[in-house]
């Protein structure tokens, strides 16, 4: 049992949660029966779609932040009101996807989120289906076996200019210890810089999306979102899932730090060619790291816990 727990905090968690996952049921089943209406009516059911999704994620966010107390601090460049782009991150913790929907929705764009999904998913009914008929990527991160599902999910966004965060987390995993170590001894073996508090990034992915939304003339740039959590004078130290969703004042009574600092680069600023775009990446997670170090000593100079 997670030390923020109790008996009472997981009967709060399935009062709060048990609508909110038969709402979500009903939505997957009726953005599943929209799927074969896509053909016919691609920028209708776009949009029908990401309303149904706004819903979704409002909701759960609004437990988040309002019901559980979660405060999440931004900081960084200011971001254009509905404005479509490419979105990398850092991938912490389950949490990452409430941080990255707190600046979604203040920038107008948390219906229009689509996350790079495992491709297992597409065979899990309506989740699935719903995830499907949505445009969210289904990507095995195999990019060669990926190209005919990039190339459904672009074509839509650039042939019918669906607005869009098209989201990645670039590291494809989850930063932990044991994945930091194979990332120390990966760099080393290859001569690449490995960045401080993070995994070293996957190139492929991010140049792929790069090339193909360059034809999007209504995507104009790339968000660097880096993600940052403490509890307890512990770094990169997460809630669970199961506590975002039950235990109350998490940001007060649990000393959660919720932290998510944003760039924006024009899309046209970034290099043309696949080593600059790996370079450029590179770079970014660089930053990121030292970012995140910077942080980490103000939060500990501070005595926050």
């Amino acid at each position: 049992m997670s030390q923020h727990s109790s008996p009472w905090t997981h009967l709060r968690g399935l009062i709060i949660t048990v609508p909110w996952l038969l709402y979500l049921l009903l939505v997957d089943i009726s953005v599943s029966m929209l799927l074969p209406l896509a053909i016919f009516a691609p920028r209708w059911v776009y949009h029908a779609s990401s309303y149904l999704a706004f819903t979704v994620w409002a909701w759960i966010q609004f437990v988040f932040e309002a019901l559980n107390g979660a405060h999440v601090e931004i900081s960084g460049d200011f971001l254009p009101s509905a404005e479509s782009a490419i979105v990398v991150a850092n991938h912490v913790a389950w949490s990452d996807f409430y941080l990255i929907q707190a600046v979604a929705r203040r920038s107008g764009m948390l219906g229009y989120c689509r996350y790079f999904a495992k491709s297992q998913l597409k065979f899990v009914p309506f989740l699935g289906w719903g995830l499907w008929a949505m445009g969210m990527p289904m990507v095995s991160r195999n990019w060669l076996k990926d190209e005919a599902e990039l190339d459904r999910v672009f074509s839509g966004l650039v042939s019918h200019s669906f607005p869009t965060w098209l989201i990645s987390f670039s590291e494809a995993t989850r930063f932990t210890k044991k994945k930091l170590a194979e990332s120390q001894v990966w760099c080393k073996k290859n001569d690449r810089p490995q960045p401080r508090h993070l995994l070293y990034p996957r190139t492929k992915g991010f140049i792929s999306t790069i090339r193909h939304l360059r034809k999007a003339p209504h995507v104009k740039a790339v968000y660097d979102l880096t993600i940052a959590y403490q509890c307890g004078g512990v770094f990169h130290e997460a809630p669970r899932m199961w506590d975002t969703l039950s235990v109350p004042d998490l940001s007060t009574k649990h000393r959660f730090r919720f932290h998510i600092h944003v760039r924006r680069f024009p899309l046209e600023t970034l290099p043309e060619s696949d080593q600059g775009l790996a370079q450029w990446l590179e770079q970014r997670w660089a930053e990121k790291g030292e970012w995140l170090e910077s942080l980490k000593q103000a939060w500990s100079a501070t005595g926050s816990s």
